[in-house]
Formats: structure tokens, sequence, C-alpha cells
């Protein structure tokens, strides 16, 4: 309740890196049994908050209460005994260990000094059942989709018994329903007094589910609001430091209009598929063209963009570049048709978290920079400055390790990875995916000036929003088969929606 004292009492808190200073002075404090939602652009701080609290970095200034006491755990296990338990955005768990292992890592049921492991998968199929999930427990984590890996995470910090629970960006690998079960889940904590830290970057979620929004922003903190009184526009307007009105742009939804291409598509596909993946498919796209890919979560989606970039080889059907059947057997072989990739995952698929901001950014231009195989300090350092100044990347240097920036400056290091090499096609899956608004949108404009200077875009996004603002043409996936397209002014969120749910189950829209 507003009376009570807090649960939890940030003072004044301040970080600083090399260079940086993180966190300036914020004050933080959650009330016992409340929905607190975090927001802030990427570098705002909200991480560095998160991780000053649990333990993971010490604070260089400022006060902590935990249940009012003097707070000050010297790792996450510390905080997790005193009561606070994280699920962070990356799935953390041991993925060739058992669903049932995960859960009870290092709180495993004994019996006469054994592990006792009939209770442990027993009280693991029961807490998952809570979440309307019926898994093998005995399986690997690894063996089941990133979305059922993150409510295994979830499951197992809501079995810690913890009073603040730490969430993350806990939904950007859910689909509605596991989001809606979520907030269930959440609710029923909320109602046994936990308290519920939620970070993301869903603005819609989190007017849905939290009792109080703080924003911070370049380190500072800007302010603390009731949910129920801050519209969608002010949050925005306090997350970029501007006045409501400035950001009204960024809620457009309007179809573009269908691009001027030539006869012959840039990539055109035809019966594309592999067994067990994704039915076959026909697809093309023209130069300058943005065509975006719907679809619900396990669509499809991810898997034609491997099968198109070489990632996957595909058991049926062809790929033609300009005309001309091509074989597209490796990612190699797709650089080398000027096809570029940015993954879903970055952390474990695009990103090289040991090397520096500069070494990830001319990977996919080694060759063209060196001599004899080496290329220079000067080139590669020159080159990565170009790009962390066009797309705003903010590093102290480019020798910075790129692990340790932001997810959303990490994403767009993986972008200028790939406009570094003059791509003519490039697939961008999720590229806005746990990453802020401001952010959002810089990726949205680079989009629109390739799509300007020629370069054709396959755009995939979660947010039908964001795959209506930008494409000229969509394509439409479910239960991994394209069942239809649409283009110009026929693309709204309601007509993709009602396609999903109402198109042919045996691909009878998909064009010739």
């Amino acid at each position: 309740m507003p009376d009570d004292p807090p649960i939890l009492e940030m003072r004044q808190i301040t970080k600083r890196f090399p260079g940086v200073l993180a966190l300036d002075r914020v004050d933080f404090a959650m009330r016992r049994g409340e929905v607190h939602a975090l927001m802030g652009q990427n570098g705002a701080g909200k991480s560095t908050l998160i991780k000053v609290l649990t333990g993971v970095f010490p604070r260089d200034g400022g006060e902590v209460f935990f249940e009012g006491a003097p707070f000050a755990p010297r790792s996450p296990l510390e905080a997790q005994h005193r009561g606070i338990s994280t699920i962070y955005q990356e799935v953390n768990l041991i993925p060739y260990l058992s669903v049932a292992e995960n859960i009870f890592l290092g709180r495993q049921p004994r019996r006469f000094g054994r592990i006792d492991w009939a209770t442990m998968r027993r009280r693991a199929s029961e807490l998952l059942r809570t979440f309307d999930l019926e898994l093998d427990v005995e399986r690997p984590v690894a063996s089941y989709p990133v979305a059922i890996q993150q409510m295994v995470a979830i499951a197992r910090a809501v079995d810690i018994s913890a009073r603040l629970i730490i969430m993350d960006e806990p939904t950007s690998s859910l689909d509605e329903n596991e989001v809606q079960k979520l907030f269930e889940v959440i609710r029923s904590l909320q109602n046994r007094g936990v308290s519920i830290l939620f970070i993301t970057h869903f603005l819609a979620q989190a007017f849905e589910v939290s009792d109080r929004m703080t924003v911070l922003r370049n380190g500072r903190l800007v302010g603390v609001f009731e949910t129920a009184r801050l519209t969608r526009l002010e949050l925005i307007g306090h997350m970029l430091g501007k006045d409501p009105s400035a950001v009204a742009e960024l809620e457009r939804t309007k179809a573009r209009p269908a691009a001027e291409s030539g006869e012959t598509p840039l990539l055109e596909a035809r019966g594309l598929g592999r067994k067990g993946s994704i039915e076959p498919f026909d697809l093309a796209v023209h130069e300058g063209e943005v065509l975006g890919l719907a679809g619900l979560l396990g669509s499809g989606r991810t898997e034609a963009a491997r099968l198109l970039f070489g990632i996957d080889r595909p058991t049926s059907g062809s790929v033609a570049i300009e005309g001309r059947l091509v074989r597209i057997r490796s990612p190699r072989a797709a650089t080398n048709l000027g096809i570029g990739f940015c993954p879903e995952d970055r952390k474990t698929d695009g990103i090289v978290p040991d090397l520096s901001v500069r070494e990830n950014i001319v990977l996919a231009v080694q060759r063209r920079l060196s001599r004899f195989g080496l290329a220079s300090r000067k080139k590669q350092r020159a080159l990565a400055e170009k790009f962390m100044r066009l797309l705003g990347i903010v590093a102290a240097s480019p020798e910075q390790p790129v692990k340790t920036l932001s997810g959303g400056n990490q994403q767009k290091v993986i972008l200028a990875r790939w406009l570094a090499a003059s791509p003519r096609l490039l697939i961008l899956d999720e590229p806005t995916r746990g990453i802020d608004v401001g952010a959002k949108a810089e990726v949205e404009e680079l989009v629109e000036e390739l799509s300007r200077k020629g370069v054709a875009v396959i755009f995939i996004s979660s947010e039908l929003e964001e795959v209506v603002r930008r494409s000229h043409r969509v394509a439409i996936l479910r239960d991994r088969r394209k069942i239809a397209e649409l283009a110009g002014e026929e693309i709204t969120e309601g007509a993709i929606m009602e396609t999903i749910a109402h198109a042919g189950d045996h691909g009878d829209d998909q064009p010739s």
C-alpha cells in the first residue's frame, strides 16, 4: 500500500565506468506487492541499476535498504539468498541439463544424502503445470524453443519464493498467450505480497501490468509516475527527453505505397523449403523494396530467413538472383552474393562478445580491407569510427569490448557490420527486439534510408505496427507455411491478424 514502508529503497546511487557515468545519484523505491516498471532507452542505466542492486557491480555512492535493513550483496547468489531473484532478458539456463535440473539447480531435493530424482521431476512437472506447460522435464532444456526456455527460467525464479522478483525483458521470446499467462502469474504473486520489478521495451505490456513506472534517461532519474495517470505518448516523451507532441510521428501505423521495381526480382525463391522446418514457399523481393514477414511465434519467419542466408540447407526448391539460379549453401556464399543477415538472437548468433566493437564491425569486410591477408588496424578503426558516428553507437572507443555495450548498441554494431559490407539484400530478423523506443525509431529510419538507396530489405518483426509502417509488401506465415501476401494499402494490422486467423490451411493464397 502507498503508506507502507518500501520493501526496497535505493538512495543517490552512483556508478562509474571508465569514461562513463552510468548512474548519477539515482533514487528508486518499490512498495511491497506492487508491479513497478523500470523504463528508459538503452544506455539509460536500467541494467546498471539492477546489477548494482543484485551485487554484480559494487556501487560508487549511495545507500540501499531492503526490508528496512542496509543491503549490499556481493553477488547475485547472495542477493537471491536475501530474497531477490532475477530473470534476465537472455535465457540464462544450462542448456544440456534437463528442465528439472535447471529448475532446482543448487537446491535439489535430497533423500538419505542423495538427490531425490523422482521428487525433483514430480515437483518440476507440478510447477510447470501452473504455467499450463506439460513438458518432459527429463529432456535437455536446449531441446525446447527459446520461448519455452524463458518460461522455465521464470518458473525457476518463482519457485525460489523471493520477496522481490526482477524480470528483465521476460516476454521478449513469448507469444501473446504466453505473455498473458505470465501476467496471470505476476498478479498471483502480487496478491501474495511479492514485489515485481518489470523491465520491458513493450510499452503496452508496461501499461497493462504495472502499478507505477520509474523513468531513467542518461543515467539520471526523470521521474516516478502512477501508470493509470500516464499516457503512452507522455511516457515516450519522458524517455526521449522531448515534448510528447514531438514524438507523435513514432505512433504512425500507415501502410507505405508499393515500391517501384523492375520486373525481375533481385531475389526470388520458388518452392524453397526444408523438411521438418518449413513447408515449400515462394518469395520475391525487388531492389529498394521492404518485404515484411509477419506471423505468430513459431510461424516459420526465422526458418525462412535461415534458408535464404544459407545457415540451413533446403530440401526442396530453388533461389535465383536477378533471374540467375544460385546455390546458397553457406552464409559465406550468401555474403558473396551481396546478402547480409542480422539474426534474432544477437547474443548467440550476432556479436562475438569477447571481441571489440571495431573487430565486430569489420568481420564481414576483412578481405576487402586486407592486403596479403592482413587488414591494417588504421583502416579497421577508421571504418569502425565511421559507422559508430553514422549509427550513433555509444561506446568509449572502438576498442571497447562489445559485450559491455547495451543491447541496443550491440544491435547497432551488427547493423554496422553489414552496412560496411554494402549488401544488396539485408535480412533483418527482429532488429528491434529488446531495444528502446528511440533505438527502434533509428533502426526504422535506417531501413527507410536503405530502401531509398536501392537496397532490398526483408524485415521480420513480432510487432505488427512496425511491419505495417515499413513494408511495401508483407508475406504472412502460419504454422511454418506461407499463407498470403498483402501489398500497399492492403497492409494494416487488422488485415494481417485476420489473414493469420482465417486464411486457407493449405497455402491456397500463396502466389504461384
